[in-house]
């Protein structure tokens, strides 16, 4: 059962971690369906490019992965997650300065892409960095626990952010949308800074290599689990749009509610069980979740779609993040977490510009039929015993 957060301080701790890691994200997760659509019915530009830019920060996470890793091990998770809130702001700002009205088209795609660069950077510091100070606060024998309340400030912002950035951007306008997205992470940045840091850990560095070499089956499939949500959050929006459906910003908020309700009533199973069998069910509730998003009669199947890929996202992340943090000790334990977190990074950051190109030519219901079978494939090699096992 999951822990009661008035028993256990670090517990607690770890909560008030997740509220601010929500706030944080926010600017994440309300510009994802903003951005394609602003790209695409503004500035004019095909879904190819409002594609890369949705993808280009997960490309951006995934070239710093390694960075963030290293400054958590060396700088502890509190300083991580802390330049990870700066940046966050910075980026927003930066995103904002795209929608000045004198630049042409193409400028303001460029100076959209060096913003969207930039936030995935500062993703890669606050959630690697947040990782691991919560990681120290609690004991790594509740990392499961650790990534599932990651989860519910990433997924819950998800949830919150879809129907508010559209909402916000019919109102105020991209500008306006991006001015509140520079001032969320400041508030996280005031919630967080009474929390007492962890001390790093010392020890013998190893090459990231070789740390990938010991991960990369569980991380593979972290990132066939990806390719769903990766789909469903680039799209989902111009799906809609293009059929004509109304409720075109839920589908976040689906994926998002069915996300954390999972979190929250399961995110101890991978301590207790192990993180293969709940990762194996959870890549099947997605795949049918996604089957069911690229045959859909009308919305409401649509959005019981988006329900289901969120349910079964839920837990592949922790589930295969524990057994990862179990085969590394602890001064490498930031480095491991964020190679790891580069699988599920990759997914984000190629499935946008593919599956772009894909949808231009064979329609958005396209793109959901590659998230089912990314889920399919990623079950299968789930089941493999080898690379998930934790090493002894």
């Amino acid at each position: 059962m999951p822990e009661p957060v008035s028993s256990d301080p670090a517990y607690r701790r770890v909560v008030v971690l997740t509220g601010a890691l929500f706030l944080s994200y926010l600017t994440v997760a309300m510009s994802l369906p903003a951005v394609p659509v602003y790209v695409v019915q503004q500035l004019g530009f095909g879904n190819a490019l409002g594609g890369l830019a949705v993808g280009i920060a997960f490309l951006s996470t995934i070239l710093t992965r390694h960075y963030a890793g290293l400054r958590a091990d060396r700088l502890g998770g509190k300083i991580c997650m802390q330049q990870g809130l700066v940046l966050y702001a910075a980026a927003a700002l930066i995103c904002l300065a795209a929608s000045w009205p004198r630049l042409p088209a193409a400028g303001a795609y460029a100076v959209l892409i060096a913003g969207r660069l930039l936030l995935g950077l500062a993703e890669s510091l606050g959630m690697i960095g947040m990782i691991s100070w919560a990681i120290g606060l609690m004991g790594h024998h509740r990392s499961g626990r650790v990534m599932s309340l990651v989860g519910i400030g990433m997924y819950g912002s998800f949830a919150v952010g879809g129907p508010l950035a559209l909402a916000l951007l019919h109102r105020l306008g991209f500008s306006g949308l991006m001015g509140i997205c520079a001032a969320l992470p400041v508030l996280g940045m005031l919630v967080i800074s009474w929390l007492p840091s962890v001390a790093p850990h010392a020890g013998q560095r190893e090459s990231f290599w070789r740390i990938i070499g010991q991960i990369w089956r569980p991380g593979s499939v972290v990132g066939l689990q990806g390719v769903g949500f990766a789909a469903l959050g680039a799209f989902f929006s111009l799906y809609f749009l293009n059929r004509g459906w109304p409720h075109a910003g839920m589908g976040l908020t689906f994926f998002g509610v069915g996300f954390v309700l999972v979190r929250m009533a399961f995110g101890h199973l991978p301590d207790r069980i192990g993180g293969r069998p709940v990762a194996i069910a959870s890549l099947v509730v997605e795949a049918c979740g996604q089957y069911l998003l690229w045959l859909s009669p009308g919305p409401w199947p649509a959005l019981l779609g988006a329900l289901l890929t969120g349910l079964g996202c839920s837990m592949v992340f922790p589930s295969m993040g524990a057994e990862v943090v179990k085969k590394v000790p602890p001064h490498l334990r930031g480095t491991a977490v964020g190679g790891f977190a580069a699988f599920q990074d990759l997914a984000y950051g190629a499935t946008g510009p593919l599956v772009g190109v894909i949808a231009d030519h064979s329609g958005y219901a396209t793109v959901f039929l590659i998230g089912g079978l990314a889920a399919t494939l990623g079950a299968w090699v789930a089941t493999g015993r080898e690379g998930i096992r934790a090493k002894t």
